[in-house]
């Protein structure tokens, strides 16, 4: 799988990592609806790569053995491989964008029923004694 992203990409480091030599990255945008990549398993070679860049492309390639990141900056291109790269792309609207369910008016005015009947005292029972008096019925 391969992704290729554009921006003005800074990195930022994290923590060390559980294993020796390695650490965790952060390359951010600094946009609050621009990607962020979170970077696992930097050797310390790689890290001295991504300390001091500002990038204006990113390409990351998911291989068997870990993640290719190409780099590029006005100046140079870098290659950088890690252990693992995980892809978080902030989408704006994206409650409008998935397939919810919409209440119809008649399902609308039944909960606004249900709940109004909760909030009174003794409501509570009253439903429980409606709700079982519908499970006999069946």
């Amino acid at each position: 799988m391969r992704r290729t992203l554009t921006g003005d990409f800074r990195a930022h480091p994290l923590r060390p990592g559980r294993t020796a030599g390695l650490s965790s990255w952060h390359l951010a945008t600094g946009e609050p609806t621009g990607p962020d990549i979170y970077l696992t398993g930097v050797d310390a070679h790689a890290a001295e790569m991504l300390r001091d860049g500002r990038y204006g492309a990113v390409d990351l390639e998911w291989l068997p053995d870990g993640v290719r990141l190409t780099l590029r900056s006005s100046v140079e291109t870098r290659v950088v491989q890690t252990q693992g790269a995980v892809l978080h792309e902030p989408l704006g609207r994206l409650y409008e964008a998935l397939p919810l369910e919409h209440l119809d008016p008649a399902a609308r005015r039944f909960w606004r029923r249900v709940f109004r009947l909760v909030r009174i005292p003794g409501g509570r029972h009253l439903l429980k004694l409606i709700a079982r008096g519908a499970r006999a019925s069946k």
